[in-house]
């Protein structure tokens, strides 16, 4: 089953249980899907989905620090509750030795020596932990190896 197809199914059950607050939440996954594939007229493959579910992700992530600043604790809470339900549809995290040794080996099949190479790091590690790990984390990690 497609990543799609799995919102979908989610959407019909969380329907049928009543869950106005999930129901909500896949329905705008839903609809930020719908937008890029009519912006840019293409059928978004389960990669291109994950983007968008990270890209959501981050969003509230940003919003929930600022309503943490803020003293809105309601509102954190909220913005807490959609990290959790969307992160339900991402894959499962890479472990930080795994995270580590792909690091490694990326730096290593690039000849990466100084930050300037980052971006050839990044550009493979991105690939292979696309949706698996915190890219700002990895970059962080990145930085630190190759000296920045």
């Amino acid at each position: 089953m497609s990543l799609k197809e799995r919102i979908t199914e989610d959407m019909k059950a969380a329907m049928r249980a009543k869950e106005s607050e999930r129901l909500g939440n896949i329905r705008m996954l839903q609809a930020a899907i719908k937008q890029r594939e009519v912006d840019e007229r293409i059928t978004l493959d389960d990669a291109q989905i994950l983007s968008v579910i990270e890209k959501m992700i981050k969003t509230r992530k940003e919003a929930a620090e600022q309503f943490r600043n803020a003293g809105r604790d309601d509102l954190v809470a909220k913005e807490s509750s959609e990290i959790t339900q969307l992160q339900a549809y991402l894959p499962a995290q890479l472990a930080a030795s795994e995270l580590e040794a792909l690091i490694a080996a990326a730096i290593t099949s690039t000849g990466a020596t100084s930050i300037k190479d980052m971006g050839k790091v990044m550009a493979i590690v991105k690939l292979q932990a696309a949706g698996r790990a915190d890219m700002g984390a990895v970059g962080a990690i990145i930085k630190a190896r190759l000296g920045g």
